[in-house]
């Protein structure tokens, strides 16, 4: 098995209320899997799909927008894995209590 490149979190604010953290991934890198400890807010900054690895194995296509936000609250468990032949980018906005 081939080991994926990670993508790159750029911390942009970090403060009493929010995180917000660019990720960029170059073509085929991923998250590694993680939980999220605060509620978030996703904003596409490239429009195309993500591939969502879920812990019971499961995979999930997300088709993304740029510009076009979603939330989830606390909990979620993934990996995030860029299968485009492009870089991907968002920012993630951590929402801190």
């Amino acid at each position: 098995m081939t080991k994926r490149p990670q993508a790159i979190p750029t911390v942009q604010a970090d403060n009493d209320a929010v995180r917000v953290t660019e990720w960029h991934f170059p073509p085929g890198a991923e998250t590694g899997r993680h939980r999220h400890e605060m509620d978030y807010v996703v904003v596409p900054m490239t429009t195309g799909p993500l591939t969502i690895e879920l812990p019971d194995g499961s995979v999930v296509t997300s088709d993304l927008t740029a510009g076009k936000s979603y939330a989830r609250n606390e909990g979620v468990d993934h990996n995030v894995v860029n299968a485009n032949d492009f870089p991907f980018t968002f920012v993630e906005v951590e929402i801190k209590r």
